[in-house]
């Protein structure tokens, strides 16, 4: 199967298309064709080397952990899908590096996968499964409820995008962060109030906030606009005894937990047309293609996810 890996950590350069082998699937797998995969900021924090004590891999390294495609075979024991499904999934990290989603082929667990819903592409579905689910634990991490104030960092950024509209449907008020091109676009989304990163800090201009998702590591700034009580989720730092211990406030990192019952949450929003995705761009799973996809991502300035094409 033609799979982009690395077989050094470093920059663009190291990404380059070449021929691997189709996993074999365990009992409790199933084998996806995938149509699309896309591009995420673990994708090249791993590719530079920052995930390199937490996953003991050995090279060639397959990145990537978004996939959309077909079921082509299923493990003895998988009773939920069948051959011929259209799925997608935020698969288990490989420990070995060897099973990512920039490939033609993943062997991903049955409970990680949900049905793709029928009015989305398979380029659509690509972008939906990591940042989705991170939207969707984080605001459920923060318990956030009606009429509760949040601020959502970053709000055109791949995690933004649907952060902003699950907020809206729970009943938030929801403020986030853009770029001034973007105001807007985030306000499409449903986003009550923008402000400007650029012109203003946001300890400036907000306070009294019930709950703060940070996606930027701006983490001190988010913790001196919080109420009393209030609550901040950092997906993007790791946190200072300090910030852990704010005095009056909860303030706790946050990690995905990957599993189909989640994406299939999302799913049945997708399926009635109450959640939008947005592709900021589309490359081919080519040399050239991946390494072009990894530079738009890294720009920070992506409008959505960044999508890479596997097979029409």
């Amino acid at each position: 199967m033609k799979a982009a890996v690395i077989n050094h950590y470093g920059g663009r350069e190291q990404l380059e298309v070449i021929d691997m082998p189709i996993p074999k699937i365990k009992s409790d797998e199933v084998l996806v064709e995938n149509m699309a995969t896309s591009i995420n900021p673990i994708d090249y924090k791993a590719r530079e080397g920052l995930l390199k004590r937490m996953f003991p891999w050995q090279f060639p390294v397959i990145l990537g952990w978004d996939i959309a495609g077909i079921v082509a075979s299923t493990g003895d024991d998988v009773t939920s899908f069948k051959v011929g499904d259209p799925v997608f999934a935020r698969p288990d990290i490989d420990t070995k590096g060897v099973n990512g989603s920039y490939a033609e082929y993943t062997a991903v667990k049955a409970d990680k996968l949900a049905l793709k819903p029928n009015n989305i592409s398979f380029v659509e579905a690509a972008a939906v499964p990591l940042a989705g689910l991170t939207a969707l634990q984080m605001l459920r991490k923060l318990q956030l409820s009606s009429n509760q104030k949040i601020l959502i960092q970053a709000g055109a950024g791949g995690v933004g995008i649907y952060a902003i509209q699950l907020a809206k449907m729970i009943g938030a008020y929801v403020v986030t962060t853009a770029s001034q091109n973007n105001h807007e676009f985030v306000k499409s989304l449903g986003a009550d109030s923008v402000i400007d990163y650029h012109k203003n800090n946001i300890q400036d201009v907000l306070s009294d906030f019930d709950t703060v998702l940070d996606t930027v590591g701006d983490v001190d700034n988010g913790i001196a606009i919080l109420k009393s009580g209030g609550h901040l989720v950092t997906i993007s730092n790791a946190l200072t005894d300090q910030q852990k211990n704010t005095s009056d406030k909860t303030v706790t990192e946050g990690w995905l937990n990957p599993n189909g019952q989640d994406l299939a949450i999302l799913a049945s929003y997708i399926a009635k047309g109450e959640l939008q995705i947005v592709v900021d761009s589309l490359y081919p799973l080519t040399t050239e293609g991946i390494q072009s996809a990894h530079e738009r991502s890294e720009t920070h300035h992506a409008r959505g996810k960044v999508v890479v094409q596997i097979k029409e």
